[in-house]
């Protein structure tokens, strides 16, 4: 089985050092974090796009923003009123019991993702983004596209807890690592491993376990 640390070198040797995730602050990753759910990332630029011409996005204006003038910035992403109310929550509680950020960040990792996990529309692979991202901290965040590879490439099918364990169990505890490897399964998601995979060219189809079952299956029939 290739060691997932070696998995992580082979893809950085294909893309690069990614500087992922795109923003200009931890809050701008926040809003990010939030809006992307059921979004695609060009969509949520837009509404970003608007927050920013609207110069609100701090934990401060936005707790205190009018929600139908936010719903209204945050369109583009879709599910605009369902988006809108958990983003004044999220900013409602960092204002009303924090204050800021650097407030709210000054704990362990353990219980500030407990409390994440407690804020309404703020699943895992959300809170692990702003831990990881916004908070700085490392853990690693599942999302669709790494499960994909990891499924594909080791056979493995795993929930999300499961794959997160199995993930950091394996590699260094580092958060700059957990951000580039995150980057990485992004980038292979979009470019070879999609739903309808992408085998030739892909800088793992060696070493996976999907292409070699799909070329088995093609040299058996003939």
């Amino acid at each position: 089985m290739l060691e997932l640390i070696d998995f992580y070198k082979i893809l950085n040797a294909r893309f690069g050092f990614l500087n992922w995730w795109p923003a200009g602050s931890r809050e701008e990753i926040i809003v990010g974090a939030i809006l992307t759910q059921q979004a695609s990332w060009k969509n949520v630029e837009k509404a970003i796009q608007n927050l920013k011409k609207a110069n609100v996005i701090s934990v401060e204006k936005l707790a205190k923003l009018n929600l139908k003038k936010l719903e209204k910035l945050v369109r583009p992403s879709g599910f605009y009123r369902q988006k809108a109310k958990r983003l004044k929550t999220f900013m409602n509680y960092v204002y009303e019991n924090y204050q800021t950020l650097d407030n709210f960040f000054n704990k362990n990792t353990e219980e500030l993702r407990e409390e994440l996990l407690k804020l309404n529309g703020v699943g895992k692979e959300t809170a692990d983004s702003i831990i990881l991202y916004a908070a700085e901290k490392p853990i690693f965040v599942i999302d669709a596209y790494t499960r994909r590879i990891i499924e594909r490439v080791y056979g493995l099918k795993m929930d999300y807890s499961e794959l997160q364990g199995f993930i950091q169990s394996k590699i260094e505890k580092n958060t700059i690592l957990y951000k580039d490897f995150h980057a990485q399964f992004v980038e292979l998601g979009k470019e070879n491993c999609k739903t309808k995979p992408l085998c030739e060219g892909c800088p793992l189809n060696v070493f996976c376990s999907f292409y070699s079952s799909k070329n088995s299956s093609k040299n058996y029939k003939r």
